[in-house]
């Protein structure tokens, strides 16, 4: 491959596949549609991707995560059971974007494809469990999903055609999903810890008694 080809290689899977863990059915629709309908072309492996009866679903599953990801008493169960569904997905079209190369780098890009998905699904679920915890979830929760679904489309849409700008956004996604992702677990293990405490200091008042 020359440098622009593994620039272009890089973008797609690793964006394939973040993406994927955020709103996989999004990732789907962008990159089909883009075939489809643009310049862009999706390597041999993933060209089932435009494919109508892989499109269509992805589409309709589009519009119904938009909907049941923007209801706080639904969004929360929608991503658990996404959990199945986005990482091994994100994973698969890692290997798939990753073109004709040998099966060993097919494996690692499964590998590392599912992980990235991983990350991504995990950071989504663990910002709206804080929103819940907050009870901003009615307010914020819409806002933050509309802002996810215009990440995906608008990150997808750079990995086919500014591969380079897409890789650099990506990173700086990656890297602030990790703080955000810290974050968020150390205020909840300290939420944990006080609550522990003020449960000990409870029950020692009673024995007292």
């Amino acid at each position: 491959m020359d440098g622009p080809t593994i620039i272009s290689t890089l973008a797609l899977t690793i964006g394939a596949a973040w993406c994927s863990g955020i709103n996989l059915y999004a990732t789907v629709a962008v990159l089909g549609l883009l075939h489809r309908y643009t310049s862009f072309d999706l390597p041999a492996g993933m060209e089932p991707v435009a494919n109508a009866w892989v499109l269509i679903p992805a589409i309709v599953m589009f519009c119904v995560e938009f909907v049941a990801d923007k209801v706080p008493a639904v969004d929360s169960a929608w991503d658990v059971v996404q959990t199945f569904v986005r990482v091994p997905a994100g994973a698969v079209l890692a290997a798939m974007a990753i073109g004709d190369v040998p099966v060993e780098f097919q494996l690692l890009a499964l590998l590392l494809g599912g992980g990235l998905a991983f990350g991504a699904h995990a950071t989504k679920m663990a910002a709206r469990l804080a929103t819940h915890s907050t009870g901003t979830s009615p307010v914020l929760g819409p806002v933050i999903s509309v802002a996810e679904d215009a990440a995906v489309v608008g990150t997808v849409t750079l990995a086919a055609m500014h591969p380079l700008v897409a890789l650099g956004i990506l990173a700086v996604m990656i890297v602030a999903a990790y703080f955000l992702f810290m974050g968020i677990y150390r205020l909840a293990r300290r939420a944990f810890m006080a609550m522990r405490g003020f449960w000990r200091r409870g029950d020692t008042e009673l024995v007292a008694e």
